[in-house]
């Protein structure tokens, strides 16, 4: 297990990104816990959370030549995480998309490097895909070629069949999805912490009933 799964779970609990109660999810069921990446609304969280994006990049050994981040969420981290990366010694070009294509000065609904290569999609979470398939159509248009998908946290969780939406963008896309932390890494967190009983015995029960394995 790499050791900075465990810190940004730990950094996701501190900022109160990830929290713990009762949470209507999409799919109508009650989660026991919550992730909202816009809460790393500052710089500091900012930086903190790009640097972690670098590090889950860098461990998985994909090769890539570029990165592309969906509007709007994706902005922030695909700016963020290509200085984060060049912190580390890589240096890459970024992009991103405009909801709204652009009809006056240089037009067009991108903005920044041109496409081209291998280009690793960065996001915050997976949840019915729909943001993973609008960035590959639209790199695969340009003739450049999606790589992998990189978020925060990977939920596990089975959507409307047997797989979660994440091995879902991996069996229709052929590409590897890779996050910072998972579900289980937040089980591994909630039982190495005192006073997390309630909170480990219901998250893994969630997960009993729910989860997926990612083998």
């Amino acid at each position: 297990m790499f050791a900075y799964r465990q810190d940004f779970i730990r950094f996701a609990v501190e900022r109160k990104v990830l929290c713990f109660g009762e949470f209507q999810t999409k799919a109508g069921r009650t989660s026991p816990y919550f992730f909202n990446a816009g809460l790393f609304n500052d710089g500091a969280s900012l930086k903190h959370l790009t640097q972690f994006y670098a590090q889950a990049i860098l461990a998985s050994g994909i090769p890539f030549d570029m990165l592309y981040g969906p509007a709007y969420k994706g902005i922030p981290l695909v700016a963020g995480t290509s200085i984060a990366l060049v912190e580390q010694g890589c240096n890459v070009p970024y992009c991103f998309n405009r909801k709204e294509p652009k009809d006056h000065g240089e037009g067009g609904s991108m903005v920044g490097a041109r496409l081209q290569g291998r280009v690793m999609i960065v996001d915050d979470v997976i949840s019915a895909g729909t943001s993973v398939r609008e960035s590959i159509e639209l790199i695969s248009a340009t003739g450049a070629a999606p790589c992998a998908v990189i978020i925060a946290l990977d939920r596990m969780e089975r959507g409307l069949g047997e797989l979660s939406a994440v091995q879902e963008v991996q069996r229709n896309y052929g590409i590897p999805v890779v996050s910072i932390a998972t579900l289980d890494d937040l089980l591994g967190y909630l039982r190495d912490r005192s006073g997390m009983a309630q909170n480990l015995q219901a998250v893994q029960s969630y997960r009993d009933r729910y989860g997926v394995t990612n083998e």
